[in-house]
């Protein structure tokens, strides 16, 4: 198992996009449709990119929202397998 913490997927939203194409908060919330708050929080990794968000962030910055899920569920899955605890659970043999 790999012990690189993959980033959250706001983080990548924030450097190179956001920062990198030097936008504000308020000119993303505008470009996606959706409150301040909402970039803030995925921007800030308190908040997941969901599929709709993907595809939102996706057409708005020309990119693929299968790219942004991925990194979703590299960050959430990275994670979990940190936090499981996985001892009680019984392997079915076939």
């Amino acid at each position: 198992m790999s012990m690189f913490n993959p980033p959250h997927p706001g983080e990548l939203l924030k450097t190179g996009y956001i920062d990198e194409l030097n936008l504000s908060i308020a000119k993303v919330a505008l470009m996606l449709g959706v409150s301040r708050k909402t970039v803030y929080d995925i921007i800030n990794c308190k908040a997941a990119i969901s599929p709709v968000m993907a595809l939102k962030i996706a057409k708005a910055f020309n990119s693929d929202a299968e790219f942004w899920m991925n990194l979703q569920v590299k960050y959430d899955l990275f994670n979990a397998k940190r936090t499981t605890n996985l001892d009680d659970v019984q392997i079915l043999y076939g």
